[in-house]
């Protein structure tokens, strides 16, 4: 992927389309400076915060709902929007903005972000936008990411005098821990893209995809109180783990959808061989069946 092509999907992603350009068509490396700063005393504070299309990973739900101190269920019904993610076609939540108020996000304030510690990966990662280009010529399987600046039309926040690195902007943001959390979400939606636009995904397969990556009360409820152990193996540290701590279970649930959803296998728990034995069993009958059929029209 070329900068012209992120330049393009970047602008798409942020509906921005009054706007000329939003990107800085400058790669940037880790080392690179850029100016920045974000504050009460910038005259456009908050501005951003404003008729913004922001998709939540599984970790700003579980980050921002501890902070809340509110269950997923009621975090997501007064605060998400469920919808189908246009270039993947998985269920994921978007932020709903007040749009009474002039579409401001809910959480901000005229003094700032009411959650500006466990604000979303999207507002966090500004102004800094990052994209992999893959190297085919030097290696089919190798993949190189480089850095970008996002500068919106309003923004004063490159008048501060403040100056940073890639590398020291993002170890402020906490990117390398975002990222690590939301490695296996982004691996699924990649998966599922890359089985084209004509694989749909079924709609119980959306159902239990949405629960899994939002909602991780009912996920675990699902793995405790329902027959989920009668079907998957699953080992007694890791059990332990996910019964007490939300990002473990949500990216348990990662390894889960690959698995269910997608038919990868993983460490972190296996089918029961008794359940699988019988699985194969149904298969087989189900191609016997169709040979069956098709001798019979012959």
């Amino acid at each position: 992927m070329g900068i012209e092509e992120v330049k393009n999907k970047a602008d798409l992603a942020l509906k921005r389309g009054k706007l000329r350009s939003v990107i800085d068509p400058v790669r940037l490396e880790r080392k690179d400076t850029f100016r920045f700063g974000c504050h009460p005393g910038v005259p456009c504070f908050t501005r951003c915060c404003r008729n913004m299309n922001i998709i939540l990973t599984p970790y700003d739900i579980v980050r921002i709902k501890e902070r809340l101190e509110m269950p997923a269920d009621l975090f997501l019904h007064l605060y998400a929007q469920p919808e189908i993610f246009v270039q993947t076609g998985v269920p994921v939540a978007r932020l709903k903005m007040l749009e009474d108020e002039g579409g401001r996000c809910p959480f901000v304030t005229p003094s700032g972000c009411q959650i500006y510690t466990d604000r979303p990966v999207c507002c966090r990662y500004y102004p800094i936008g990052i994209a992999s280009l893959h190297q085919h010529e030097k290696n089919s399987g190798e993949k190189e990411e480089f850095f970008f600046l996002i500068k919106e039309g309003h923004c004063q926040g490159f008048k501060e005098q403040t100056e940073w690195t890639v590398d020291a902007w993002r170890g402020d943001q906490e990117a390398d821990l975002y990222d690590s959390m939301n490695r296996g979400w982004l691996e699924l939606l990649l998966r599922k893209r890359s089985f084209g636009d004509e694989a749909e995904m079924p709609p119980k397969a959306r159902q239990l995809f949405y629960m899994v990556t939002t909602n991780m009360e009912r996920f675990r409820s699902f793995i405790f109180e329902s027959r989920f152990l009668d079907t998957y193996t699953v080992n007694e540290e890791t059990l332990k783990r996910i019964l007490e701590d939300d990002a473990a279970l949500m990216k348990f649930g990662f390894e889960y959808l690959k698995q269910a959803i997608f038919g990868t296998e993983s460490s972190e728990l296996k089918l029961k061989k008794e359940v699988l034995d019988s699985q194969v069993k149904k298969i087989m009958e189900k191609r016997n069946s169709a040979r069956l059929k098709n001798r019979g029209k012959l």
